[in-house]
């Protein structure tokens, strides 16, 4: 695969006024409620303002368009860290041997230092833990959750008995654990009333969640509830509770359930202490030693839960449940599941399915190989996964610009690398730009360093040339590309009932915007690397014999915008699709077939039209669905399409095998020297 992007071409901006962007402001507050005289104990402004050269420069052209302040991807830097892999169930297990220690005190809330400082203007983020209710069930996700939120986390002691609702009507001492966390909501959104309130529920926890969001219908709650025990009748510990109930205490075999349910799949939280990129040998010695070393621990936790916590846990947990089921129907909150495929404790599949037709704004992320202890066990990234259904914000509605959280260094290696290495190993793309003499050379030294710019181009078959594009301007230039992508993308109409972490979520986290004109407006606004497709789905979905067809309006709109903000366009093509694959079904075949054509046209009726003010131009068909497979601008690309098709004639490299021959020769991480000769 070949790309060959040309040399920019700037508008020059018209004399119009810029938009002012108001300075973001947080407050730094410390809670004590320990106590039942729990005070505020300070409440103290803090400013802080956005750097002027934060983000990426390198050029000396300027725009006449001020940049906002506040832009979370230059406060935090492209591909900066977020602690994953540096914490493991050992630390959970070490954590929660020390905070079991009986202290006779009520529930509370604390603060991991882990977690830190987070950037200013962050939401706050309350956990509410599993029937464990040690409170550290995030200890994997401390670090990447506390650079975006402020972490408070809830605890309740081995011997508290504080039940699920109490009697709080009459003596405030006598408050239950659903009224406590009601209040700490309350103050919360008394103290920022436009700022989203995020309850992060394992299990127990996910209950209690979505009893205070049906009780507090009118703030602007985020829910992310991880194997939520709403199931509790369905499961094996229903029948469980009376056999504890009735159990002599000499014969208390409950370790076993015990284990189960605060632990989980022990190999796969073992996996999240070896190191990655390991040779196969070695990374099974150390996940042996990770599991040895984790045994005084598991033996350990019998003491968190004798008999008589454990059968008042599981009543706890079933007044729970039956308490969130009963007001499912009054919950107003956003809310996102994530469900285990490989949990025994609970059915955690089939209630995800049944939450999210009982809930009226419910999403559901599904992890196949994962069990009970969803949170705690390797691979599962909670930043990411809200990072991929855009459910961070810091005010009432989502801004795509604002706040937008960039990439880690963790998704990079795990899309690029790990999930898509061997697409690259395969392609083995080469980019080629063009300088300001004509000269066309390896890599993107003809791109300018600072924007706004805006790269126009050919979308191959199903964006083909996408992931090899990030990935080169990230690699070489620190430049993050803002694609401009087809709305149905983000729509929530068109996923499945249980969907995995899959690329469309990638595509978000790797900064996908759905096509708007506000969203162009504060992407130009931010300088940002735009990418956009004339084409569309159009060109990504097109039919049999239209490779290297361009589909664009006789009159592209983002011409104006571009002029508008003085920003610098850039052509490029790319040609490479027909090398891997032939469609033999596409869409004038689909549409033949009865129950597809029903599929097609219920996905494309849900999500919206685009265009529809160019009837009669081919790119007004925008209609999505999955093809099989074994002015001057426009000009510029359809010729650098046919100066790649020319050279890739004579490149004795043109094949795969050509290419994995010389790979195999000389080593996979030289590059192959393909449009040299």
């Amino acid at each position: 695969m070949a790309f060959i992007i040309s040399y920019p071409s700037r508008i020059p901006p018209p004399s119009v006024p810029h938009p002012t962007f108001s300075k973001y402001r947080t407050r730094v507050r410390v809670r004590s409620e320990v106590s039942e005289n729990s005070e505020l104990a300070s409440r103290d402004r803090v400013k802080t303002v956005a750097s002027d050269n934060g983000g990426i420069s390198g050029g000396e052209r300027k725009s006449h368009v001020q940049k906002p302040e506040g832009l979370l991807s230059e406060r935090l830097g492209l591909l900066y860290g977020d602690g994953y892999g540096t914490h493991s169930v050992a630390d959970y297990l070490d954590g929660a041997r020390e905070m079991v220690r009986p202290d006779g005190g009520p529930p509370r809330w604390f603060s991991p230092v882990e977690c830190g400082s987070p950037i200013e203007g962050s939401p706050v983020l309350l956990f509410l833990p599993g029937i464990d209710g040690v409170g550290l069930g995030l200890t994997l996700h401390h670090i990447a959750l506390g650079r975006v939120f402020e972490v408070r986390c809830m605890h309740i002691p081995i011997y508290d008995r504080t039940p699920f609702e109490g009697d709080w009507k009459w003596d405030r001492r006598q408050q239950g654990l659903l009224k406590f966390v009601e209040e700490t909501v309350r103050f919360e959104h008394s103290v920022s009333p436009n700022k989203p309130i995020y309850l992060v529920g394992d299990t127990f926890g996910g209950c209690l969640a979505l009893a205070v969001a049906a009780r507090n219908r009118t703030i602007d709650l985020m829910l992310v509830l991880s194997n939520p025990a709403t199931s509790f009748d369905k499961s094996p510990l229903k029948t469980f509770l009376p056999l504890l109930d009735a159990m002599p205490v000499e014969l208390h075999m409950t370790v076993p359930y015990l284990l189960n349910l605060i632990i989980g799949d022990l190999v796969k939280l073992g996996v999240a202490s070896v190191e990655e990129e390991l040779p196969p040998s070695l990374a099974l010695d150390q996940l042996s030693r990770s599991l040895n070393s984790m045994l005084p621990y598991l033996l350990g936790l019998a003491d968190i839960m004798p008999k008589e916590t454990l059968l008042w846990k599981l009543k706890l947990l079933k007044s729970a449940a039956s308490y969130a089921n009963s007001r499912l129907h009054a919950v107003k909150a956003e809310v996102l599941i994530l469900a285990s495929g490989k949990d025994n404790l609970l059915p955690s599949m089939e209630e995800a399915k049944h939450l999210r037709n009982s809930l009226q704004n419910c999403r559901v992320r599904y992890f196949r190989d994962n069990g009970h202890t969803l949170l705690l066990e390797d691979g599962v990234r909670l930043l990411t996964v809200i990072k991929g259904t855009s459910m961070y914000r810091r005010s009432r509605k989502y801004d795509y610009v604002l706040d937008y959280l960039p990439p880690t260094r963790t998704e990079f290696e795990e899309f690029f690398v790990k999930e898509n290495g061997w697409f690259k190993r395969v392609i083995s793309p080469v980019l080629l730009s063009t300088l300001r003499d004509g000269k066309i050379v390896r890599g993107l030294a003809g791109v300018p360093n600072e924007g706004p710019v805006l790269l126009v181009g050919y979308h191959m078959l199903l964006g083909a040339e996408l992931a090899p594009l990030v990935e080169e301007f990230i690699r070489e230039k620190n430049i993050l590309l803002r694609g401009i992508g087809h709305p149905g993308v983000f729509s929530e109409k068109v996923e499945t009932s249980l969907r995995e972490m899959a690329k469309l979520d990638s595509l978000v986290v790797f900064g996908a915007t759905p096509v708007s004109a506000s969203n162009f407006f504060r992407l130009f606004s931010s300088k940002s690397f735009i990418l956009l497709y004339p084409g569309g789905s159009r060109e990504a979905l097109h039919r049999k014999g239209e490779e290297y067809k361009l589909f664009w309006p006789d009159q592209p709109e983002f011409v104006r915008m571009a002029a508008r903000f003085g920003a610098t366009i850039v052509p490029f093509g790319a040609v490479g699709e027909d090398d891997l694959a032939d469609v033999f079904l596409d869409y004038n075949d689909q549409m033949r077939i009865p129950f597809v054509r029903d599929w097609i046209n219920n996905i494309n009726g849900s999500v919206g039209r685009l265009r529809t003010d160019l009837a009669g131009e081919e790119v007004a068909d925008q209609d999505l669905y999955f093809p099989f497979f074994m002015p001057k601008i426009k000009s510029e690309v359809e010729g650098i399409i046919s100066y790649l098709l020319k050279k890739r004639e004579d490149d004795p490299f043109r094949s795969i095998i050509g290419r994995s021959i010389y790979k195999a020769t000389w080593g996979s991480k030289l590059q192959v020297p393909t449009f040299e000769h």
